[in-house]
């Protein structure tokens, strides 16, 4: 036998306590009409009570206490095969780990909100694949698609602005490597996220988001940071901050360049969001776009389904009740 919801096993102490409850009573109440009459008149008084009614009735609840318990921890035994289909949609998610991830004007970086915003992500899928793509001056395959959401999660928390060793960025590269990843996979379900501040050093990502849609492949865009700008502020190896500077010496500051990705999401048949502090935008992407796609079957598996007991001791313990309703506390009169 094994039990639905275990976890309220921890209330079966209550059932000890129910009974260390009536006991004190039952004890108190005898010691309150000792205190208000001598034992003579007090067994005159107490003549129709019947104590072990009252003691058995005291008994009926609390087994039909226990019982209830038992009934919500759902017992199950025996079982039969069932088949069991996963479906879904395959996600790819490029994130930029340039330097320029580290400005600060979305807390606290644009880098580590973006990985709150992605296990956010992952927590809402249910049974859809999803990889990880780590670019800056180049693009590589940090996390294959998966259903293992916690690995994907410890591939995520191992990424930072070093993954990547060559500087720069280059969006053309994660558009790629996003069509090497996925070409391969049926043409209704391949889908790239892509998280950047937009700013691109090399290549030309318009060219590759018209080759991804030749692909069949939608890339939806994450813009992060802000038009103004942020200077960059970075730590060596002996923990000492400074803020990046270019080769004149001149602190570089980074800005969001929206109209390339706008064009990207455009060409693709996918959707530009703006990123902020408070509304990241991949939970929008996902209800609106992403939630409602065609999803193919991705496996099928034969699952043990364990048969669902609850009613027998739920049952037991509703007659326990009416039985404990029709129990007296007094003796039956004989009569003479």
């Amino acid at each position: 036998m094994r039990f639905g919801d275990p976890r309220l096993a921890y209330t079966l102490w209550s059932v000890a306590a129910l009974g260390a409850f009536y006991f004190w009573a039952f004890k108190r109440k005898e010691k309150t009409l000792r205190r208000f009459a001598e034992d003579k008149l007090l067994n005159e008084i107490s003549a129709s009570r019947d104590t072990g009614k009252e003691k058995l009735k005291v008994y009926l609840l609390t087994c039909a206490f226990l019982l209830l318990i038992l009934a919500a921890m759902r017992p199950q035994w025996g079982f039969h095969w069932e088949e069991v289909k996963r479906q879904g949609i395959d996600i790819l998610i490029a994130l930029d780990t340039s330097n320029s991830m580290l400005a600060e004007d979305v807390k606290p970086s644009r880098i580590e909100r973006s990985k709150l915003a992605i296990k956010d992500l992952v927590g809402k899928l249910k049974g859809d694949r999803v990889g990880l793509i780590a670019f800056a001056g180049s693009a590589f395959l940090q996390c294959p698609l998966t259903t293992d959401y916690n690995g994907f999660i410890l591939s995520l928390d191992s990424m930072n602005v070093d993954t990547i060793p060559r500087g720069g960025t280059s969006i053309s590269s994660a558009i790629k490597e996003a069509i090497k990843v996925l070409k391969d996979e049926p043409e209704s379900f391949r889908v790239l996220i892509l998280i950047t501040d937009g700013e691109d050093h090399e290549g030309n990502p318009l060219e590759w988001a018209r080759i991804a849609e030749k692909n069949k492949i939608r890339i939806f865009c994450i813009g992060i940071g802000t038009p103004e700008g942020e200077l960059i502020y970075v730590q060596d190896e002996h923990n000492r901050g400074s803020f990046l500077k270019d080769r004149e010496g001149n602190a570089i500051k980074s800005k969001l360049n929206e109209r390339v990705l706008e064009k990207i999401a455009l060409a693709t048949k996918g959707t530009y969001v703006h990123a902020t502090g408070a509304q990241f935008g991949l939970d929008l992407i996902y209800k609106d776009r992403l939630s409602v796609m065609e999803k193919r079957a991705l496996e099928s598996k034969l699952v043990k389904q364990y048969e669902e007991r609850f009613q027998i001791p739920l049952g037991c313990a509703i007659l326990l009740l009416v039985a404990a309703m029709s129990v007296g506390e007094r003796k039956k009169k004989i009569d003479a």
